[in-house]
C-alpha cells in the first residue's frame, strides 16, 4: 500500500488561491485539520491506519508550513479560512464528513461547524484552542512575534538546530517524543524560504481572538451530531478541564483521554488516536440519548 508521504499531492483551486492536499483509502471520508507551523505530516502514521478502511484527505492549510501560498492579498483570518475548508470541502464534493481538528486546526473546526456546518457530519477535536483559551496565555509573546513577518523569518532561522526544535521556546512542549527530522524541516522550511507564506501566517496570527471561539460556542447546543473529544490529560498548553468544558456543552459529545502524549497526540499516541477515531467513524449515528455521557468515559 502507498504510504501517507508517498502519495503524489493533488491540488485544488479555491476562491482565494490553490491548496494541496494528500488523500489516503477508500470509504467514509475524514478530513484532517492541522495548526499553525505544521502541515498534513502531522497526521501520517494516524492517516495511515486510518486508510484501510477510510478515506483519508488532509489539506495543507496556509498557516505556516504550506509550501504554496493562496494568492495575493488573501483573506487569512481565522473566519475565513473556517470558510476556506468549508468550500474545500465543497470543492471535493465531500458529505458527512468527519472533521478532525488539532491545536489551531481545532479552533478552526469550531468556527466551521458553527459558521458552515453543511457537509460535516460528525466533528473529532484533539488538544486545541477553546473558548477564551485562544490563543493560550503561555503562547501570548510568541504569537505577538508572529505578527511580523520579518521576525517569523528570522525565528524559522533560528530554529535550525535540532536542540532548539526541541526546547520549549519551540515544539518542545507539544510532542513528548521528538518529531522527526524530514518531518520537522517541513514544518520550518516554507516560513523560512517563502514569503507570501510569512505574510499569510501573520495575517492569520493577527486575526486570532477569543472572542471568536467564545461566539461560536454559543452554538454548540445547536450541535446535535456526534462529537469525539479526545484529549490528552497532561497537555501544557490545553487543559483537560477545556476537555471537560467541550463535552459538556455539546449536546451529544463523549470525552476519551489519550494518555502519555502532549498536544500532537497524532504523533505521540497514533495507535490510540487512530483506534478512537476509527471507533467514532463507524458508529451510528444515535440520538443525544444514546450516546454515553461524557462523565462515564472520561475515567
Amino acid at each position: 500500500m502507498t504510504t501517507f508521504r508517498e502519495t503524489q499531492q493533488q491540488q485544488v483551486q479555491l476562491t482565494q488561491g490553490p491548496i494541496r492536499y494528500r488523500e489516503l483509502g477508500t470509504g467514509e471520508p475524514l478530513v484532517f485539520v492541522h495548526g499553525l507551523l505544521v502541515n498534513s505530516l502531522l497526521w501520517e502514521p494516524v492517516a495511515e491506519m486510518l486508510a484501510k478502511d477510510f478515506r483519508v484527505i488532509a489539506p495543507d492549510l496556509p498557516l505556516g508550513s504550506n509550501e504554496l501560498p493562496l494568492d495575493d492579498g488573501a483573506d487569512t483570518s481565522p473566519p475565513a479560512l473556517a470558510k476556506l475548508i468549508a468550500e474545500f470541502l465543497e470543492a471535493l464534493d465531500l458529505h458527512d464528513v468527519t472533521l478532525v481538528g488539532n491545536d489551531t486546526g481545532g479552533a478552526l473546526c469550531q468556527l466551521v461547524i458553527a459558521n458552515h456546518p453543511e457537509r460535516v457530519g460528525r466533528l473529532v477535536l484533539t488538544p486545541c484552542d477553546a473558548y477564551e483559551n485562544f490563543p493560550p496565555p503561555i503562547f501570548a509573546p510568541t504569537m505577538t512575534a508572529l505578527k511580523s513577518p520579518a521576525v517569523v523569518r528570522v525565528l524559522a532561522t533560528l530554529m535550525r538546530p535540532r536542540f532548539v526544535q526541541r526546547s520549549p521556546l519551540a515544539y518542545g512542549l507539544l510532542t513528548k517524543r521528538p518529531i522527526p527530522d524530514d518531518v520537522m524541516e517541513s514544518f520550518l522550511a516554507p516560513v523560512r524560504t517563502n514569503k507570501r507564506v510569512r505574510r499569510q501566517l501573520a495575517r492569520t496570527v493577527r486575526g486570532i481572538d477569543k472572542r471568536l471561539l467564545l461566539d461560536a460556542a454559543k452554538r454548540f447546543a445547536e450541535w446535535d451530531k456526534p462529537v469525539l473529544i479526545a484529549w490528552a490529560p497532561k497537555d501544557v498548553f490545553f487543559k483537560f478541564a477545556f476537555a471537560e468544558r467541550l463535552a459538556n456543552d455539546f449536546p451529544n459529545a463523549r470525552l476519551e483521554r489519550i494518555e502519555d502524549s502532549r498536544t500532537f497526540v497524532s504523533l505521540d499516541q497514533p495507535q490510540r488516536t487512530a483506534e478512537l477515531i476509527a471507533s467514532f467513524a463507524r458508529e451510528p449515528v444515535g440520538s443525544p440519548a444514546q450516546w454515553p455521557s461524557p462523565h462515564m468515559t472520561a475515567s
